[in-house]
């Protein structure tokens, strides 16, 4: 298995990784899955979890639910020493056995390896002494099928990280199949990677309602085909409205949170659209994304991810579904407005106005369509 493999590095931990995955561009399952270009996403998981575990009460556990060659969690291991245990599941004994590898090259000490299938596996880590302080569900699509058993196992107070790769899906290809594992139905819109953030959020609130348990949603990032969410678990009942619906209207673009069912636009009274269930409130938390800026300075990760913070922290506060300057340009038939001199332009007429993580062309703002419209 040796001449298979490579020898890369992440952050500060060397990966031996399939040599296929580094050149195909879909990288294969055999001997085991692993994908190179999610190198940033695994960046970020560095930076959450670091910042979540300095204050985290309990023992500082992390179960990866569906490891792979353990590229996270050996990472997790290795970069994050205040981490106590680390504990590697993965159905895939070849994956297991190149995870035992890099854990050997880079001298981790604090790894388990656990041979089972991911739902076994958590269910068999939630007993009060054997749940995680983070717990990690990154599978091949949806995660809903993973939900109920994760929660479980993630620690009062603790931290649960929820991949989901099923763009089609959450994107509104496919409504039927999204309402069936996300409980909610998508609107294909400029805005789709929010929507999609807001539905596996909403997922995952409604599994947690379930077992009376509130998740408080901290960070969500995104990449080209992969979606993560990061929110704490804690064992008491949600009393605050956290979810409904985006009202979309294609005719005006205008779009808004409603909490009941309607179909008509407020602004132009044409048939609306509507996205959801789904969470409405906000997907970061501005005291954790504070801190993990604060800890990504001391971490080895892509100069990219400080960027990608900054506007988490600025967007914090805002209304959900973001514009965009091609979809204003498309609306005035005229070249798009610069991003700096239109929020400007918005902050000017006395509303909030900032860029948004979503879409490096995209902006956030409590204005209306008509108003931003008549600025342009």
């Amino acid at each position: 298995m040796e001449s298979e493999l490579a020898e890369i590095v992440e952050g500060s931990t060397r990966l031996l990784v399939p040599k296929e995955s580094l050149s195909e561009k879909v990288p294969p399952k055999e001997p085991a899955f692993f994908n190179p270009r999610a190198r940033v996403n695994r960046d970020f998981s560095i930076i959450a979890y670091s910042a979540f575990v300095k204050n985290f009460k309990g023992p500082k556990i992390f179960l990866d639910s569906l490891a792979g060659i353990g590229a996270r969690s050996i990472r997790v291991a290795n970069e994050i020493s205040s981490i106590e245990k680390v504990v590697v599941n993965d159905v895939n004994p070849q994956a297991l056995d190149i995870g035992k590898s890099i854990a050997k090259l880079n001298q981790v000490t604090n790894c388990e390896f656990s041979e089972n299938e991911a739902c076994r596996f958590l269910s068999l880590h939630s007993t009060r002494d054997g749940r995680g302080a983070i717990v990690d569900v990154d599978p091949f699509g949806s995660p809903s099928r993973y939900l109920d058993c994760a929660i479980r196992s993630t620690f009062h107070g603790g931290l649960l990280s929820v991949t989901a790769t099923d763009m089609t899906v959450l994107h509104g290809i496919f409504p039927e199949a999204c309402q069936r594992k996300y409980y909610g139905t998508p609107v294909r819109t400029t805005y789709g990677n929010e929507i999609a953030l807001r539905l596996i959020l909403g997922c995952m609130n409604m599994v947690a309602g379930r077992l009376d348990i509130m998740i408080v949603p901290l960070f969500v990032q995104h990449s080209m085909h992969y979606y993560k969410a990061y929110a704490k678990i804690l064992v008491r009942t949600n009393t605050k409205e956290c979810m409904g619906y985006i009202l979309h209207c294609d005719n005006c673009g205008n779009r808004k949170v409603v909490h009941e069912v309607e179909h008509t636009c407020n602004i132009c009274s044409s048939k609306a659209k509507l996205a959801g269930p789904l969470w409405t409130e906000s997907m970061h938390d501005k005291n954790f994304v504070d801190s993990m800026i604060s800890e990504e300075k001391n971490l080895t990760v892509d100069k990219s991810c400080a960027t990608f913070l900054e506007k988490c922290q600025a967007e914090t506060e805002m209304p959900p579904a973001y514009f965009t300057l091609d979809e204003i340009a498309h609306r005035k038939q005229s070249a798009p407005p610069s991003l700096a001199n239109i929020i400007e332009k918005i902050k000017g007429i006395g509303h909030r106005a900032t860029k948004t993580s979503m879409n490096p062309t995209g902006f956030k703002t409590d204005a209306t369509i008509s108003e931003i419209l008549s600025l342009v």
